[in-house]
């Protein structure tokens, strides 16, 4: 008989071929919250995933590297989803929390 090469069982998470990232669930899940300028999407991003340097709209110095930060835009923009999509900033997580 000719023998199979095909995965007898599907593990949890291993939809795509990809590991699953216990790094990226553990850190947290994309959240609206209010704040006085309006409703805001925030997705939390871990030092792991932090791959890039972006200059933080708080306090106008960069967030490195490596270190775990906010990435925040418009929920209730008028020029639609898309746009408020391109226009998401990276935060520190004290400069976010202390925005009005």
């Amino acid at each position: 008989m000719p023998r199979s090469n095909r995965p007898r069982s599907r593990r949890r998470g291993d939809d795509d071929g990809e590991p699953l990232d216990l790094d990226r669930l553990s850190f947290g899940l994309r959240r609206t919250e209010v704040k006085r300028s309006g409703t805001w999407n925030v997705q939390p991003v871990s030092a792991a995933s932090a791959q890039k340097v972006y200059l933080c709209p708080g306090c106008r110095l960069d967030v490195p590297v490596g270190q775990a930060h906010i990435v925040a835009w418009r929920a209730d923009g008028l020029m639609g989803e898309q746009a408020d999509l391109a226009d998401r900033r990276h935060w520190h997580a004290h400069c976010w929390r202390m925005e009005p």
